[in-house]
């Protein structure tokens, strides 16, 4: 009897502090020709280990709360240690009352230039470089942090968003692409900068009344969660009108297309006039998706 209640006592406590993350990382190396090369495997495996062994806040998590993700790096070239490609990263949120998951994050990054040497141990530093595979990888959890915990709460992800600015910050001393400003128009420099710019706070506005006003109503009031999902897309009217073709909004509705066609599709009616008029105008790159869409 003592033994068990040992045994439950440890799993209890391990469950409490279990990661933030449950993390499906894959690296595909098919476009250089040799994607069997031992490396490839290695740091596929390694990486999967670092980001979902790390703790990465000082919150507590169950092991049911952790949130959902994956990566997908792509190699397109490679030579000794230096290594080139992509990374796509997706995440999602659980929603109240029922068994979706709903997307949050989902970015290409694909200014992804990086030295790895197989089995290097990856150091992360929460205010110090120590290579541009951490960074970026870092980067990228705490952008995950930061709109996961958004969708919860105003401003919930403030600290993991931060986190994220002070990454980008120091890792602009490295000559990688993606950092600084000159970088072009969809790099990790202009995502974090504009969502903590005051310019585009409907943005961290929408994320939670979209998912707590309005997806997270659904299961007991449909009609009440899809006019919660409409008074979200609507009030990015404002931050398109101060920055028409943003970004941001090509971020959010990368993430929100699909679900936001499908929401609108079904169930109880309400006024979508408007609403696909809006759609049309500030998300025009989805319009074949706002068709489907039912009055």
């Amino acid at each position: 009897m003592r033994n068990y209640i040992y045994i439950l006592l440890v799993f209890i406590t391990f469950g409490s502090w279990a990661q933030e993350l449950n993390c499906n990382v894959v690296v595909n190396a098919q476009l250089t020709g040799n994607e069997n090369v031992q490396v490839f495997k290695t740091l596929e495996r390694q990486l999967t280990e670092f980001v979902n062994n790390t703790q990465w806040t000082n919150k507590t998590y169950k092991s049911q709360e952790r949130i959902d993700c994956g990566m997908i790096i792509t190699i397109t070239n490679y030579d000794n240690d230096v290594f080139s490609g992509s990374l796509q990263i997706q995440s999602t949120r659980p929603i109240y009352g029922s068994t979706y998951a709903t997307p949050i994050y989902n970015f290409n990054d694909k200014d992804f230039n990086f030295q790895y040497l197989e089995f290097q141990n990856f150091i992360y530093n929460p205010n110090q470089f120590e290579s541009n595979l951490v960074s970026v990888i870092t980067f990228h959890i705490y952008m995950m942090l930061g709109l996961d915990a958004d969708s919860f709460a105003p401003q919930g992800g403030q600290e993991y968003l931060k986190q994220a600015q002070t990454i980008l910050n120091y890792s602009q001393q490295n000559n990688s692409k993606g950092w600084k400003l000159e970088d072009g128009q969809q790099t990790r420099f202009v995502l974090i900068d504009n969502i903590l710019s005051p310019t585009f706070k409907e943005f961290r506005e929408a994320m939670y009344n979209y998912h707590l006003n309005g997806l997270d109503q659904m299961s007991a009031d449909a009609r009440k969660g899809k006019q919660g999902v409409l008074d979200a897309v609507e009030s990015l009217k404002a931050m398109n009108s101060r920055r028409p073709n943003s970004f941001l909004l090509r971020v959010f509705f990368d993430a929100k297309s699909e679900e936001i066609q499908q929401v609108f599709s079904g169930g109880p009616n309400v006024k979508v006039a408007d609403l696909i008029s809006t759609l049309t105008r500030i998300a025009p790159m989805h319009a074949d998706k706002w068709r489907k869409i039912k009055f």
